[in-house]
């Protein structure tokens, strides 16, 4: 249908809220901005949906909302009587709306006459996975959008195992949803439905419970803890209670920003709430300067995600990338399961592909099994489901070069800023008990392994058509046997939307175990590597380098030559 119709049909419908009927009303004459809203359906993919907030098919509101949720309502209804009684579990962060998009949700939930369980207040992403585990219901749904600008807004579904749902079942959620073209007629029962519930508040102590249970350092965080400095901010999002909660319940002490703990729906001190950046921690660290802490911790709103600053040689605080945490954690994490021989033979990290090469150094050295998945917690979290069924491995630790990271298999099946926050603390008291510090251990990881240098560029596209142009850069990608990058040779490419590698010495193209998805993946000959793939929560096309040198001198220069090189392959694919 027409845009034009879908904007005049919304525009003419009673069943229109007056906020909804005013804005639109505002745009009245903007072609641009009703194409924009109206020329395409917010497309709910394996990361559930994210959007803009405001009114339209292709925005975030509570018709989108409602829509999304009657297509839920539809699967969990064909599983039967039993899956609608178990009902499902919502969460929401400190987004605009979030609250009221949560409630909406139980709403429709409540109207198809499916349980639902909803937080009285936020609560972050590894909370809600719990909690799904823990009420045994058959989904759970998070309304976040995660570490995006605040303009946006988001919805995620989970499935039973309390991992984001797979790909299987979300196809056939999305099936449902396509079936329901009026938007504005959905009903939603009122909040004192029978069917709406609130989260008991006994699932928070469980959380904490099972957190504290993969404590690795109790002898060093009982030596130290009290005396660590440790900066914290929540970057107004929902991770304030939980992270100080653990924390404390650990004996570490923790100096929080006090103007980063409101829930702010505008994260007014940031220009992102994205703690990958360091401007975002800026706050922490002036505060640690301050009074001279050790490390500074911020996490997103959803509280999925930690980045991470310590200091450096020079006493000064450096912010760590998401691969640099991730290998001070996996390199910690096999360190003290040896040390207490608690390391199980079948032991296995995964991580997705993407991720830092550092850590099949890591893996290689201690014995461990490393898998790769897609970029996409929710591989890692099937990974862990797989493990269970077949009992083929124990899963130890999983991570993402995004900053999110996973211990333990009973409290999340997301990643976990909470889980990694203690981690991260506790790590900085066994180096401190030591006489060392984080930065001291980071320094021997590249002396022992060598210099891993990555770096993640992401280029902006806008528009309607912004994913479709993302595709046709990467799809063009494929047509093209890139050999050479600068001086580096390529050794083999990796087509991940056919799940093949090509070897570029012999020709023989081998196939890959792993999901299918839309992404081309250099590898370089002395380890390095090049991926591309569009990002499937913004629009974006993702560049990732991975430079392996003897020092980071090297590997920065080598990382510059081959960055300049690769953009001129893509400038020429594009013409």
């Amino acid at each position: 249908m027409d845009y034009k119709v879908v904007y005049d049909t919304w525009l003419s419908d009673p069943c229109l809220c007056p906020e909804g009927k005013a804005e639109l009303e505002e745009i009245k004459g903007d072609e641009k901005e009703i194409e924009y809203r109206f020329g395409a359906e917010l497309e709910f993919g394996t990361a559930g949906m994210r959007g803009i907030i405001g009114y339209g098919t292709n925005m975030m509101n509570i018709y989108t909302v409602r829509r999304a949720t009657q297509g839920l309502a539809e699967y969990i209804k064909s599983l039967g009587s039993a899956a609608m009684k178990k009902g499902v579990v919502i969460s929401y962060d400190t987004r605009r709306n979030s609250e009221l998009f949560a409630r909406t949700a139980a709403g429709v939930l409540a109207a198809n006459k499916i349980k639902a369980y909803i937080f009285d207040d936020v609560h972050p992403v590894p909370m809600l996975s719990f909690a799904v585990r823990d009420l045994q219901t058959v989904a759970g749904i998070m309304i976040t959008a995660s570490h995006n600008p605040k303009e946006y807004n988001g919805y995620k579904v989970y499935g039973e195992d309390g991992a984001q749902m797979s790909p299987e079942p979300t196809a056939k959620v999305v099936e449902y949803i396509g079936k329901i073209t009026d938007y504005l007629s959905i009903e939603e029962a009122g909040e004192s439905s029978l069917y709406i519930s609130k989260v008991p508040s006994l699932v928070d102590s469980r959380y904490y419970k099972e957190l504290e249970k993969l404590a690795l350092s109790k002898e060093a965080v009982k030596k130290v803890g009290k005396d660590l400095k440790l900066v914290y901010t929540p970057v107004h999002g929902s991770g304030y209670v939980p992270v100080t909660t653990i924390l404390k319940k650990l004996g570490i002490n923790v100096t929080v920003v006090e103007e980063q703990t409101t829930k702010d729906t505008e994260f007014s001190t940031v220009a992102v709430p994205n703690p990958e950046f360091k401007e975002t921690l800026a706050m922490g660290i002036a505060l640690a300067n301050n009074i001279h802490a050790d490390v500074v911790f911020g996490t997103d709103p959803d509280s999925d995600r930690l980045g991470v600053a310590i200091k450096n040689k020079e006493g000064e605080f450096t912010a760590l990338s998401g691969n640099q945490t991730g290998i001070l954690l996996l390199d910690y994490i096999l360190t003290r399961l040896k040390e207490e021989e608690n390391l199980p033979e079948n032991a296995a990290v995964v991580k997705s592909f993407v991720t830092t090469g550092m850590a099949k150094k890591i893996c290689r050295a201690f014995g461990v099994k490393l898998i790769e998945v897609p970029v996409g917690f929710k591989f890692i979290g099937e990974k862990i489901q797989q493990f269970e069924e077949t009992g083929s491995n124990t899963f130890v630790f999983g991570f993402e070069e995004s900053c999110g990271y996973l211990r333990g298999t009973q409290g999340s099946r997301d990643k976990d800023a909470v889980v990694a926050s203690m981690l991260c603390a506790e790590m900085v008291c066994y180096y401190t008990a030591k006489g060392k510090t984080v930065y001291d251990r980071l320094m021997e990881i590249y002396d022992t392994y060598g210099y891993v240098l990555d770096k993640n560029v992401s280029i902006q596209y806008r528009g309607l058509n912004a994913m479709k142009e993302m595709n046709a850069v990467v799809d063009a990608l494929k047509t093209v046997r890139v050999e050479k990058v600068d001086i580096f040779n390529v050794s083999a490419m990796r087509d991940y939307s056919a799940a093949t590698r090509l070897v570029y010495e012999t020709g023989e193209k081998q196939e890959m175990d792993i999901p299918k998805c839309n992404c081309v993946y250099y590898e370089f000959e002395n380890g390095s590597f090049i991926c591309v793939r569009p990002s499937g929560t913004e629009p974006k096309l993702k560049i990732y380098y991975s430079v392996t040198a003897k020092n980071e001198a090297e590997a920065t220069a080598r990382m510059e030559k081959m960055r300049i090189a690769f953009e001129e392959i893509l400038k020429n694919i594009k013409k």
